[in-house]
């Protein structure tokens, strides 16, 4: 049985993987709906999760999932992947845990996706990439071959990261940019091609 720790929106989208994977989930894990009830199942503290249970992280802040992944492993909890049937993941290709890949996403040949790494709805990730702890890409963006991304980065709703390129770590690429130059770390960039915003910076 699985716990989804979060119960907005991307949580709920993490149940539906889980659902069209075939995958029991016992309920959600949220202090703030604990108590509740959502989509039908229960919603509990994450501290209640007892150890040996799976759980799997859905929730789009990759500092929030960092804090979350270290209170739910301190508790004995197992972190667990779910990749939807309809998404695409090739051969040579390795998905940590608490890795969610959804549904529509290609993963290409000898990709490597870190612990807790989210691939959203048609998305795509090019061959021999490398993303870390907590990487994010968001629907339909497309991450060309050999990009890094570094731990806590965020590619947005559409954006495309041109082959070679690194990401740095908590950087965030906007929805529609076009990155052909690498990401400095906590920098947010916008724009095609891709530029920092002014005075604008991500920490993690």
């Amino acid at each position: 049985m699985l716990w989804i720790a979060g119960a907005g929106g991307v949580g709920r989208e993490a149940l539906d993987v889980a659902l069209a994977a075939g995958v029991e989930v016992a309920g959600f894990l949220d202090d703030r709906l604990a108590g509740g009830m959502v989509r039908g199942l229960p919603v509990a503290p994450p501290a209640a999760l007892a150890p040996g249970t799976s759980y799997l992280i859905g929730i789009a802040d990759p500092a929030v999932r960092a804090r979350l992944a270290a209170l739910l492993d301190a508790a004995g909890g197992v972190a667990a992947t779910l990749v939807h049937p309809r998404a695409i993941v090739a051969p040579e290709t390795e998905l940590a845990p608490g890795c969610l890949v959804m549904g529509g996403a290609h993963v290409s040949s000898n990709v490597r996706i870190g612990p807790h790494g989210q691939v959203h709805y048609n998305a795509t990730v090019g061959h021999d990439s490398r993303l870390d702890a907590r990487v994010s890409v968001y629907p339909g963006a497309n991450v060309s071959g050999a990009v890094h991304l570094a731990e806590d980065a965020t590619v947005g709703s559409g954006a495309v990261v041109l082959q070679g390129r690194t990401v740095g770590r908590a950087a965030f690429v906007g929805a529609g940019a076009v990155v052909t130059r690498d990401v400095p770390p906590a920098t947010t960039v916008v724009g095609a091609p891709a530029r920092p915003l002014a005075s604008t910076s991500r920490t993690s």
